[in-house]
């Protein structure tokens, strides 16, 4: 058997090509572990050079404990988890990384919902622009606004409350993790729309808006670390018009809900009209464009983070019935002094600081956001802890681990402890308390997602016994960009108690 030459300059070509490819990938590899001013912070060897091991972690399920172990292990304040990006854990990172007007990382830009023309206040990467957005927005989301929209809130918790009764006669058990979401959801139609969105009516996942929430953050904790190709692909406009992203559930409900405003008479000055009526006065504050990307992010991000704070609290009561019996003494006090009425209001709650004490617990403990919060070291770099970091290098800072430093939350911050934050001062504690995120990128709706978890809560433990099906077991979450706790059955039965 004969090899022609043809043959033999092919072979040769290829395995030259595969050469120069495989030369091409090593210089890159050496390159980005090595030329680099974060060469000597430890940390994984797939994480020196690439965003691999964040996306194999991220699909593993519990990124957040993985970053918290790699500070452990290397016992130091900083950990690499990218070619480019360093994970800090020193106190100082909150205040000099999220308290200042640093620009944001690349990765949040794929909450530009449902395409990239579509930029909100999470997306928005510059704080100049992020602050202007905000204040133009601000209005929609003031305390004072929200407390309006309160009797169309009781309408959806007394559902709410209806339906749990039949829960109770049925003897079905309760999914919390969904009725909290569905609840959540028509708050946010009613506070947004006018307008419920019907969940907790139908008692199910509508267009299976939840369930796609779940595909969404997914993608997003996974394409964030390679926003040029979400731009190329499912962040694309073209895209977005043949509504092929799992984000596109998000992008039709709220173009529903704006269709319906215009035909209903009963529209109220909601969120979406005090934008409007922004945008009427300074229409270079506002385009209709922003206006429409805040509804979107509003809808989308808000349902999923209130499940999780009221999950949390539940969860752990019913886990710790000490604290339990203190909750319900605390409520059923209130209720017996004539505090409460029959369907709780925001400043009867509030007056409550044990439950309060538990919601703030449960913001430490399992924060919704378990992902990193991303910055860019300035021009003329940063220093934090001693270490100087030059300008571009991606420094970030995770809820979880800040929230787990025992020095700031004491030695036990590894457990659920509510009676921390009823100390005579909190304040340092506060002041590390990142769940809504801080400085110029918290989180807008953090005052309806504190109204009406307050509600709910209250409602919950003054009206009902809830018993754990499976008290053997755990529950469970998944940490894509949102740890959303599931597989916690329960229970539940009237509680005979006067209410007003």
């Amino acid at each position: 058997m004969t090899i022609s030459m043809q043959d033999l300059v092919l072979n040769w070509s290829v395995s030259h090509l595969v050469a120069c490819v495989a030369g091409v990938i090593v210089i890159r590899v050496l390159f980005r572990k090595y030329a680099t001013a974060i060469r000597d912070v430890p940390g994984p060897f797939w994480a020196s050079f690439s965003s691999l091991w964040r996306v194999y972690r991220t699909c593993k399920g519990h990124i957040e404990n993985d970053i918290l172990d790699l500070h452990r292990r290397h016992e130091g304040f900083f950990v690499r988890i990218a070619d480019n990006e360093v994970s800090v854990s020193h106190p100082d990172a909150v205040k000099q990384l999220l308290h200042t007007n640093l620009e944001k990382g690349t990765f949040y830009s794929i909450f530009s919902l449902p395409d990239y023309r579509y930029v909100n206040q999470m997306s928005e990467l510059d704080p100049t622009r992020h602050i202007h957005k905000k204040r133009s927005l601000a209005a929609g989301f003031s305390i004072t606004n929200i407390a309006k929209a309160e009797p169309y809130i009781d309408n959806v918790l007394s559902l709410l409350r209806t339906r749990f009764d039949e829960l109770c006669k049925s003897g079905a058990p309760v999914e919390f993790q969904n009725w909290f979401s569905y609840y959540a959801f028509d708050v946010l139609g009613e506070v947004t729309f006018s307008k419920s969105f019907g969940f907790v009516e139908s008692g199910s996942d509508i267009r299976n808006a939840i369930a796609n929430t779940g595909a969404l953050v997914y993608y997003i904790a996974l394409m964030g670390n390679y926003i040029w190709f979400h731009n190329l692909t499912l962040g694309n406009p073209l895209f977005s018009w043949l509504g092929l992203q799992p984000n596109s559930h998000i992008f039709d409900t709220c173009l529903i809900a704006v269709d319906d405003r215009k035909n209903n008479p009963k529209v109220r000055h909601d969120m979406m009209q005090r934008w409007l009526d922004t945008r009427a006065a300074y229409p270079n504050r506002l385009s209709e464009r922003d206006v429409f990307a805040a509804a979107v992010a509003n809808i989308g991000a808000g349902a999923e983070t209130v499940s999780t704070a009221a999950q949390t609290v539940l969860y752990n009561l019913l886990r710790n019935p000490h604290l339990l019996k203190r909750a319900r003494q605390e409520i059923d006090e209130a209720q017996s002094r004539g505090e409460l009425s029959s369907l709780i209001q925001y400043n009867e709650a509030s007056q409550l600081p044990f439950l309060q004490a538990c919601l703030k617990e449960a913001y430490r403990t399992h924060p919704g956001v378990a992902y990193n919060l991303p910055r860019i070291s300035p021009k003329g770099g940063i220093t934090i802890a001693g270490r100087y970091f030059p300008a571009g290098v991606i420094l970030s800072v995770n809820p979880w681990v800040i929230h787990r430093n025992a020095e700031i939350f004491g030695a036990d911050a590894e457990t659920y402890n509510p009676d921390r934050w009823l100390r005579e001062d909190t304040k340092t504690m506060d002041a590390y308390l990142i769940h809504w995120g801080a400085g110029y990128n918290s989180c807008p709706g953090r005052n309806l997602a504190q109204f009406e978890l307050l509600k709910v809560l209250a409602t919950v433990l003054r009206d009902y016994e809830v018993e754990l099906l499976e008290s053997h077991k755990d529950w469970e979450y998944k940490t894509r960009f949102l740890a959303v706790p599931y597989g916690w059955p329960c229970r539940i039965r009237r509680r005979q108690t006067k209410t007003a």
